[in-house]
């Protein structure tokens, strides 16, 4: 349903609802949820993402899965491995490589951050929290990560499972 505004010559116009970042368009969010769990989340950094059209148009559809995903630092660029993008279907022989490695784009400094960071602490991983889009760009937020241990795992599923059962015994009031 849309709302009308009365203008004073007896007209109707949609009443704008402001503009929204992507354009009107509702592009999925692809999350990694199992990083969170997995991993402990030091920082986040936001970075671009090299795709071709089918993996744009796959993307837009959701179809995506980032759990299996990490991203290295090579040659003083970022990349992108283990990322599963599913073949568009109307793209027929112009497909792209479902797991192929995709570049990150992110400035000179920012990697060169990136690179100091990892150096300090040891055994940081870089994993991908979400795939987005943000003024139809394709963008990737990255979280610089430091795994978990079973017993961190652990007193997470605990904390988890006491804040549902209060949240119930509050219901219940």
């Amino acid at each position: 349903m849309m709302l009308m505004n009365k203008t004073s010559n007896n007209q109707t116009k949609p009443k704008d609802k402001g503009t929204s970042i992507d354009g009107g368009k509702m592009a999925p969010r692809s999350q990694n949820r199992r990083a969170y769990f997995d991993y402990h989340i030091m920082d986040k950094i936001e970075a671009g993402i090299q795709l071709v059209g089918s993996e744009v148009k796959s993307l837009r559809q959701g179809r995506v899965q980032l759990n299996q995903s990490f991203a290295r630092i090579r040659d003083n660029e970022v990349h992108l491995l283990g990322c599963h993008i599913e073949e568009y279907i109307e793209a027929n022989r112009l497909n792209h490589d479902p797991t192929r490695a995709r570049r990150l784009l992110l400035h000179r400094r920012e990697i060169r951050r990136l690179v100091t960071r990892m150096q300090k602490d040891q055994g940081a991983t870089l994993i991908p929290l979400e795939i987005y889009f943000r003024r139809g760009y394709a963008k990737v937020l990255l979280g610089i990560a430091i795994g978990k241990k079973q017993y961190d795992k652990r007193a997470a599923i605990k904390e988890r499972d006491d804040k549902r059962s209060m949240e119930k015994a509050l219901r219940r009031r």
